[in-house]
């Protein structure tokens, strides 16, 4: 299926990790993501669709895997419905050409007001409820590579 797509938004744990997060003695964090999605991104950057990581976290390792794939992050973010209406009045972009890969609660609003909300096949049941495709891919596990050749983007 072709859809028309100029921005796509993701939260990072549960859409690009697995959701689990290491924890070491001394305190510092890593998680694991999957090299299918950063090709994934990089073929939507390819084709001229920005991406975007959104994220309630504050972590080192978000900001490393986003400056690793070439994509703007925003962090620390507690409205990420508000921070998706920015993105896209900021860049004129119409809310029905914006994709948000979300998984959890957290997300619900922001997908609400898109016009092509995806879940990952492990996300909240209200989650994949709301969403207009729920990948075969667990979060971590190539959601944004199946999205991308599933959607022909």
């Amino acid at each position: 299926m072709h859809t028309q797509v100029d921005l796509v938004i993701l939260d990072f744990d549960g859409v690009l990790t697995d959701n689990r997060v290491y924890v070491f003695e001394d305190g510092s964090e890593a998680v694991v993501c999957s090299r299918a999605d950063g090709m994934g991104i990089e073929l939507l950057k390819r084709s001229g669709i920005e991406v975007v990581i959104l994220s309630t976290e504050t972590n080192c390792v978000v900001s490393a895997r986003a400056a690793k794939l070439g994509v703007e992050c925003i962090q620390g973010c507690e409205d990420k419905a508000k921070a998706s209406k920015k993105l896209m009045l900021d860049r004129g972009i119409d809310p029905i050409r914006v994709m948000y890969v979300g998984n959890d609660l957290n997300d619900l609003e922001a997908m609400k007001l898109v016009g092509i909300p995806v879940a990952p096949a492990d996300a909240h049941p209200a989650v994949k409820a709301l969403a207009v495709v729920t990948t075969t891919s667990l979060g971590g596990k190539g959601v944004i590579r199946e999205i991308v050749d599933a959607f022909d983007l």
